[in-house]
């Protein structure tokens, strides 16, 4: 769609449309993206005219994939203060979304991973189309589960979060709207006329649930048990030596998931099991502030570019982990991505007023 905006905006009837327009990038967020929606999202939460905003993507294969990863990780190589400067610009855009004054609908169809996740999860209603796929794949490319997994993932059913956090496990419409990541599930081919309703709906709980069907093939409720049985460990090799020792009819299921985790990076393993335990009671805008903390240090490190040059760049899909091994992390390494920063703290004020 050369020429048109990346992102675009639009009053119909009672509803603010947002669209996210890069289908040819999955709809990967960007820099400009966030600095054009979160002042639209003020400039539509004093007008009157406009009673709920809804956030759609264009193109079928994804809400969004994330932020745009690549443009990250040359500004980093670069040492240019644009990398940080978009983590601070998206978290608190994201935080705004959590403390938005009116009803923020997400309609979620095909890919939605990271960024995306940040500015869709935190709304009051997030509608799952039957293409969602949901996941936060972030330690398969030295990262972790930020835009508020601190926060989100911890508070999903029994350890669900954590699998998800070390794992980058992939979830599909039913299972999406069971856990309650998504608030209502919705066949693909009725996103349209849904959309329309929204336009002029006063009742938009009673217009949702006109719309909402219950899927039948959630994974989630097999998985319950042997999740919560090996994701319960405290550091993530109690939790593969768990997996490790599963026998029976979760054995396959184990083996599989542990050897998904052992691929992954230790470090962004650690980190991320560090934000379940310590995000499970903390309030939002900590988490966010804890998430500025870790991506301070993990754009000064080695495992994010590591991970993205494998994945992104190279596509060798063959990262070189340093350390290569959990017994190489230490809980003072992980301290560390967690202390203070000090005057560099990110600053959550004046989100209304930008």
């Amino acid at each position: 769609m050369t020429g048109e905006p990346e992102i675009q905006f639009e009053k119909r009837g009672r509803a603010g449309f947002v669209t996210l327009n890069r289908p040819k990038a999955l709809n990967a967020l960007t820099l400009g993206m966030v600095r054009a929606l979160h002042p639209q999202l003020i400039e539509w939460a004093a007008d009157p005219e406009v009673a709920h905003v809804v956030v759609q993507a264009a193109g079928e294969k994804a809400f969004c994939a994330g932020g745009d990863v690549r443009q990250l990780y040359d500004w980093g190589r670069a040492g240019d203060p644009l990398a940080l400067g978009f983590y601070a610009e998206e978290y608190r855009l994201n935080t705004y979304i959590k403390r938005y004054a009116k009803p923020y609908l997400a309609l979620i169809d095909g890919i939605v991973m990271g960024g995306g996740v940040g500015v869709s999860v935190h709304g009051s209603h997030r509608v799952a189309g039957g293409r969602t796929m949901f996941a936060m794949p972030e330690t398969g490319i030295g990262l972790f589960p930020d835009v508020g997994g601190t926060y989100f993932l911890p508070r999903l059913p029994g350890k669900v979060g954590t699998w998800l956090a070390l794992t980058g496990a992939r979830l599909g419409q039913a299972d999406a709207a069971l856990s309650g990541i998504a608030t209502h599930a919705v066949p693909s081919e009725k996103f349209g006329d849904l959309a329309e309703q929204l336009c002029e709906t006063r009742d938009l709980p009673a217009i949702l649930e006109s719309f909402s069907e219950t899927p039948a093939d959630a994974t989630i409720p097999a998985l319950r048990d042997v999740v919560d049985r090996c994701f319960s460990g405290s550091t993530v090799e109690e939790i593969l030596s768990r997996l490790d020792s599963e026998t029976g009819g979760d054995a396959e299921w184990a083996a599989k998931t542990a050897a998904t985790i052992r691929k992954k990076s230790p470090t962004s393993l650690k980190i991320a099991l560090r934000q379940m335990q310590v995000g499970a009671t903390a309030d939002f805008e900590d988490c966010m502030r804890t998430e500025f903390r870790v991506v301070n240090r993990v754009l000064k490190g080695h495992e994010f570019f590591e991970g993205v040059r494998a994945v992104i760049v190279d596509k060798d899909n063959a990262p070189n982990w340093k350390p290569d091994s959990l017994s190489g992390v230490s809980d003072t390494d992980i301290d560390a991505f967690f202390a203070p920063l000090g005057d560099g703290e990110l600053d959550l004020s004046g989100l209304d007023r930008l």
